[in-house]
């Protein structure tokens, strides 16, 4: 039976492909202040502008690629039993091959209806004012934005809980409440944190492994260490 290996991903391990990490430095995500483009409150006052900054996210989508991080993570599926919880709104993780993918914070190619959430399409073009769903109502990127809830959170949960070994790729770890669930795994399971810049845990456990480079040099690593558990 496969060991149940579950991997934690975030925006590093897209940026890798090309993909902008979701913010800067300075707190700007591709120039914009994240509050008028990522909550509800901006859409409401310029959904025009929420639209296009979506648009533009999704047609640089369709001109990345997978990296070798996330081609390893769908190989390791011949050996282990993988799910991938990401952060990420892409679809490298399955353009990589990868199975089992869930999204914390939604999808760039699904748009959803402002007055039905259940009512989700997939989407590979731009989303205007005026493309809406069978009942008349405007359509929206299936994003989950500041301030909404995170609906795979009680999923994501679930699978950390069963991981017999864990892989966190590319985060910060300041994002709550992905960053919370760290604190559900079992006692004592490995814990590979690959990073190049990697946060400082609090009361980080002893089974925790820092791996401070990118995704693709740590998965390399970690791969080679993960033939011990086969």
């Amino acid at each position: 039976m496969k060991k149940k290996l579950v991997i934690l991903s975030g925006a590093g391990i897209s940026a890798e492909s090309g993909i902008k990490t979701f913010r800067d430095s300075d707190g700007l995500w591709e120039g914009h202040n994240v509050m008028d483009v990522a909550t509800p409150e901006g859409f409401q006052r310029n959904p025009e502008l929420v639209l296009d900054f979506y648009n533009q996210r999704r047609r640089q989508l369709h001109e990345v690629k997978p990296n070798q991080g996330h081609q390893i993570l769908a190989e390791l599926e011949q050996d282990f039993d993988v799910s991938i919880i990401t952060q990420n709104v892409d679809n490298l993780h399955e353009q990589a091959g990868s199975s089992k993918v869930l999204h914390l914070h939604g999808e760039l190619l699904k748009v959803r209806s402002v007055r039905n959430p259940n009512h989700i399409v997939d989407w590979q073009h731009d989303l205007m004012l005026g493309d809406i769903d069978p009942n008349g109502h405007q359509l929206r990127p299936h994003i989950v934005w500041f301030g909404e809830a995170v609906p795979a959170l009680e999923e994501a949960i679930t699978l950390v809980q069963k991981a017999a070994i864990l892989i966190v790729i590319g985060t910060s770890l300041q994002v709550y409440p992905a960053a919370g669930l760290l604190n559900y795994t079992k006692n004592n399971i490995p814990i590979y944190y690959i990073d190049p810049h990697p946060a400082t845990i609090s009361n980080a456990p002893s089974n925790l492994k820092v791996i401070a480079t990118t995704g693709s040099n740590g998965m390399r690593i970690v791969a080679k260490e993960l033939s011990k558990f086969i």
